[in-house]
């Protein structure tokens, strides 16, 4: 697929159906051909990679990968299966024996399994079965992207049910209000069976729920490619499709089985949304194993921390030394050495 052979008439249409989607209710079938599929994975799909490709950022700071035993990925709700290939590339596909996705609708599953054998020939990519859907067959890594607005009651029952049969689960949703604090409702529900590996830095209630934080979410902001933004195509998607290309809000899940991890140090902690900051100072909502809290940094405290957050396009993941609500001095979580 190129810009050249892109079919625009069909993200018109698919950006139709998109808005006029009822939260909560059953999706409808976006995808009418392949060309549909095709169109949306260059545009709207690479999107939704930029995003997964933050998480993933984040999930290597935290020195965490699948564990050995987990050789199969399982993406639920695949669509044109942008989420599978982007955390196979990025862990390495010598890491992986087998692919499964799935989708309501065949042609985006049919889409997915292809386009990910292209990608990885050596790996086994194959459609789930019902047979496999309502077993209790255990799953490895399961990758569940931008679902949970579409999901009625039955459906989202349906998805637990795999969600307990899995070693680990990588979730990526929208960062809107709602959505956010839905995906953090079943964090709370799922806190008992698995350790929560980001972007929380605790095992705690999440603190978003705490009394008086309601109008709080749990989101983050991932940098799409700087080069975007000199591409006309590029804009003129943006413009055509009614997107601010500069804004990927998102929320995201990591959760495994290994309760025998390391825990992180006492101090990490995962700055919310985006730092705000003003001629003095920047304040920016942080949160740790003690909660959620509003911190301010002034700009004499720390002239090249006040610049790094303003520049930054890493996950915002901070050692912090603090007085009350004025950081005193910070340290952004570096890479793990190889």
């Amino acid at each position: 697929m190129t810009w050249t052979d892109l079919d625009w008439p069909a993200l018109d249409r698919l950006r139709q159906k998109f808005l006029s989607s009822t939260p909560g209710a059953a999706a409808g079938l976006y995808w009418e051909t392949p060309s549909d599929l095709a169109s949306y994975d260059f545009t709207y799909g690479e999107r939704i990679g930029w995003k997964w490709d933050h998480v993933l950022r984040e999930l290597r700071l935290r020195a965490w990968r699948p564990a050995p035993a987990t050789r199969s990925v399982f993406d639920w709700g695949c669509g044109s299966g942008v989420a599978a290939r982007r955390v196979i590339s990025f862990f390495g596909a010598e890491n992986f024996d087998a692919l499964t996705v799935w989708d309501h609708s065949p042609l985006a599953t049919d889409y997915a399994a292809t386009a990910a054998q292209t990608e990885f020939p050596a790996l086994r990519v194959a459609a789930a079965t019902p047979g496999l859907l309502a077993s209790s067959e255990p799953i490895g890594l399961l990758l569940i992207s931008h679902v949970l607005n579409e999901l009625p009651p039955d459906a989202l029952a349906s998805l637990l049910a795999l969600v307990a049969r899995a070693e680990a689960v990588l979730w990526v949703e929208p960062g809107t209000h709602a959505v956010s604090r839905h995906l953090g409702a079943l964090r709370e529900q799922l806190l008992p069976s698995f350790r929560v590996v980001a972007p929380c830095t605790h095992q705690h209630a999440c603190p978003i729920f705490a009394p008086g934080n309601t109008r709080d979410w749990c989101h983050h902001f991932a940098p799409p490619p700087s080069e975007i933004f000199a591409n006309p195509d590029w804009v003129k998607f943006g413009q055509r499709a009614g997107i601010d290309l500069r804004s990927l809000p998102y929320a995201f899940l990591a959760l495994d089985r290994l309760r025998d991890a390391p825990s992180p140090p006492a101090d990490l902690a995962r700055v919310i949304g985006r730092p705000e900051h003003f001629k003095p100072y920047v304040r920016l909502l942080n949160c740790d194993s003690s909660g959620l809290a509003e911190l301010e940094l002034p700009k004499r405290t720390d002239p090249a921390l006040f610049k790094h957050l303003d520049r930054t396009k890493a996950p915002l993941l901070y050692h912090w030394q603090h007085d009350g609500h004025k950081i005193l001095a910070g340290t952004p979580v570096a890479p793990p050495s190889a």
